[in-house]
């Protein structure tokens, strides 16, 4: 048409904006809202993505890296932190900006887990308090019900009459591992309970290790001082050596010495945790919506999921919506540990909650959000995240990615979990490792002990982020499959040099590994028949896997490597046979030895030369 202009197209041009400023940016933020971050209109960025070829909406998530270059491409730099962390902030703005003191921090009551051997005495130790310090009719069925409870000192003598202490009932070491591993710091104390009788014993050690990561103070409480042969001071000195000194020794961890049968010194020691507590100085402001942790979470036949959350901040208050890891929801009912209904749950309190869309995992963070859209898609975001992030490849330490590691990061801490046949090996290597330590590579050893490696050994590996070394140890079997699903790196040796050499060239990135050993099978040694002239057989039943004639062999006795070598000879009843599938029983010669004994275990494998980038 004459006189007609048509009007201009848009142009996106690709030259960047200069950095001019920063931002901060939240996981899974939606392009409307960085597009109100960088003051821009929200068509101008879904340009820029489509010239990326990313077809998004204006309500899209976009991933961190994603929202990261687009910030960029429009002058700013950015900052990403979590939902969580974000809600904190615009808490913690809303308070600065209020009159009259409304975001007042006060004093919360402290949060203790109590650890230690199981045998101990840790239950009764936890009835007992229960009972000395909860007024009559309030105690019923609290563990079972809810695995967290609050108590109140009863005792009107005492200096911490009236306050309260909220206990854990965690279920074993598992529990606290993995919330750790999560990065949900959910207790305050940990009071480790140790047998007067009986000492220190290996569940305690691996109470103190947990403990120790987690940075909280441990009180020791050493349980049944009232029994004839208890000696409290073996204790002391035991623990010592592992480096909790007592106070009237010269140094700083309290312990108290209890009698939970006879509930002597319970007040004393609920003295001592309010005394610790104070050290501490544990605050929260209960007028803000509350931020805590799950504790655990099944799913109810009848009221759907069902979680125990420990507010740690702000009050919880029924109605209120709310995002915990990748699941979100509204509470419609909130139970006490008692059972009973409540409105409001002010900081450290446990309850119990309903309302939400799918089950949280032990150790996920709540937050309490106004919004419930912006729940939904932070839940959806999340769900998306953890699918691809199963589907991704792990991003554990491993030595032979030691060096690039290091190259990338700069300095690299190596954390290490240490186990042997015999205390003299572990105590030599203890020294070796940490004295390999340089300016680039700090080695920190997080558990040294005797035995088997275990599933608490890969758990605590897994949370850490270390390797494992076995010295003439081998894992367990539950503990092998356990690696395999948290890409935990295990590395077996039985020569000192050898170990020493493989961490000093991952450390220099020169680490060439040129042989793969392939597990076959395990088979139980049931019965030993001795042939003259040809040596001990032992009978076996193929427990997994496979066992054949040309196999290299273990065998093990309690896990401890007692000799490696050679099928001499296989046989099914009186015939040969090449191979020995799972669930048959056979008989095993193993070359050259004849010291087997019914009860060991022989470990079938193979070894195989690879090419070295195989394995980087």
């Amino acid at each position: 048409m004459k006189g007609y202009t048509p009007p201009p197209r848009m142009v996106v041009s690709n030259e960047p904006l200069p950095i001019t400023r920063n931002i901060t940016i939240t996981e899974g933020i939606s392009v409307k809202d960085l597009a109100e971050k960088l003051e821009i209109r929200a068509k101008d960025l879904i340009a820029r993505l489509l010239g990326r070829g990313v077809f998004a909406t204006v309500n899209q998530s976009l991933d961190a890296e994603l929202a990261s270059e687009m910030a960029r491409f429009f002058g700013a730099e950015t900052n990403i932190i979590t939902f969580e962390e974000q809600a904190a902030k615009e808490v913690a703005d809303a308070a600065a900006t209020e009159e009259g003191g409304a975001g007042e921090s006060v004093p919360r009551p402290p949060v203790v887990t109590i650890m230690g051997h199981v045998d101990h005495g840790k239950t009764t130790l936890l009835d007992a308090i229960r009972s000395t310090s909860v007024a009559e009719g309030e105690a019923g069925g609290i563990t079972q019900h809810i695995g967290a409870y609050k108590v109140t000192v009863q005792d009107k003598q005492s200096p911490a009459y009236g306050r309260q202490i909220v206990f854990l009932d965690t279920p074993g070491h598992e529990a606290f591992t993995r919330m750790r591993a999560r990065g949900a710091e959910s207790t305050d104390i940990v009071v480790l309970v140790v047998a007067a009788d009986d000492g220190v014993m290996p569940q305690t050690l691996e109470a103190i290790d947990h403990a120790h990561a987690a940075e909280v103070p441990i009180i020791v409480a050493v349980n049944k001082v009232d029994k004839p042969d208890a000696m409290p001071d073996r204790v002391k000195k035991q623990l010592a050596d592992r480096g909790l000194m007592p106070e009237d020794w010269g140094g700083t961890t309290v312990f108290v010495d209890v009698s939970a049968k006879q509930k002597t010194n319970l007040n004393l020691l609920m003295e001592v945790i309010c005394l610790v507590a104070d050290l501490q100085e544990l605050r929260a402001v209960p007028e803000h919506p509350a931020t805590g942790v799950v504790l655990e979470a099944k799913l109810d036949r009848g009221r759907g999921p069902v979680a125990t959350l420990l507010v740690q901040n702000g009050t919880l208050r029924a109605s209120d919506n709310f995002v915990v890891g990748n699941v979100y929801g509204k509470i419609r009912a909130m139970f006490d540990d008692r059972g009973n209904p409540l409105q409001t749950a002010p900081p450290s309190t446990p309850v119990e909650i309903l309302g939400m869309e799918g089950l949280p995992h032990a150790g996920d963070q709540f937050v309490v959000v106004a919004d419930r859209d912006k729940a939904r898609g932070i839940s959806e975001y999340r769900e998306q995240k953890a699918r691809e992030a199963a589907l991704a490849k792990s991003s554990r330490v491993s030595l032979e990615g030691l060096a690039e590691q290091i190259k990338t990061a700069g300095t690299k801490e190596l954390n290490i979990i240490l186990k042997g046949d015999v205390g003299g090996s572990v105590e030599v290597l203890s020294d070796l490792l940490t004295k390999l330590s340089n300016e680039k590579v700090r080695l920190k050893l997080l558990r040294a002990g005797v035995g088997a490696i275990t599933e608490s050994d890969v758990l605590l590996a897994s949370a850490s982020n270390a390797i494992i070394i076995g010295f003439n140890v081998r894992p367990e079997r539950k503990a092998q499959d356990l690696a395999e699903q948290e890409k935990v790196d295990i590395r077996l040796h039985s020569i000192i040099y050898e170990l020493q050499d493989e961490i000093k060239r991952a450390m220099t990135g020169m680490l060439d590994p040129v042989f793969k050993e392939t597990l076959q099978g395990h088979a139980l040694v049931q019965e030993t028949f001795r042939i003259p002239k040809v040596g001990t057989i032992a009978g076996c039943r193929v427990l997994d896997g496979i066992v054949k004639r040309d196999s290299q062999v273990r065998l093990l006795r309690d896990n401890v490597v007692v000799f490696t070598g050679k099928v001499s000879s296989l046989r099914r009843f009186k015939d040969d046979a090449s191979e020995v599938r799972n669930g048959m029983e056979c008989g095993i010669s193993i070359a050259n030895f004849s010291d087997i004994k019914a009860g060991d275990t022989i470990e079938a494998f193979v070894t195989e030369k690879v090419a070295a980038e195989a394995l980087v």
